[in-house]
């Protein structure tokens, strides 16, 4: 059992997503620090309160507190965005590297030269 444990950890996905998982988390907290300490008070400006998380509506004893809600949607949005542009730069990558031809060994070019003679020959 701790073999097939130690198997399972040293595959090269795991490790992946636990550091994938770790960099996602420490980025979260950059993007509530962005949201909460630059989009919020230049969102306040226009909204006439800094602080979006204390928005709240209240109708008899309930509160719906609308601002946090507001924060986490800038949260995700901003996330999403990033995640959305870092998708793209790997996808451009590996299609440049996909496009690239695979250079042929010398004896496979020529029976490849071979083949189209014999193609234009058939034509005639």
């Amino acid at each position: 059992m701790i073999k097939e444990f130690k198997d399972f950890i040293s595959r090269g996905n795991v490790v992946d997503m636990a550091v994938g998982i770790i960099v996602g988390a420490a980025f979260t907290s950059i993007v509530k620090s962005l949201v909460n300490n630059l989009i919020n008070p230049l969102i306040g400006i226009f909204v006439g309160k800094i602080d979006l998380s204390n928005l709240v509506w209240t109708i008899g004893d309930a509160q719906f507190k609308y601002g946090s809600f507001l924060n986490s949607v800038i949260n995700f949005l901003i996330i999403s965005f990033v995640v959305f542009l870092m998708v793209k730069a790997i996808n451009r990558f590996r299609k440049k590297k996909e496009e690239e031809p695979a250079k042929l060994s010398e004896e496979a070019q020529y029976l490849k030269e071979i083949t189209e003679l014999l193609k234009k020959n058939e034509g005639k």
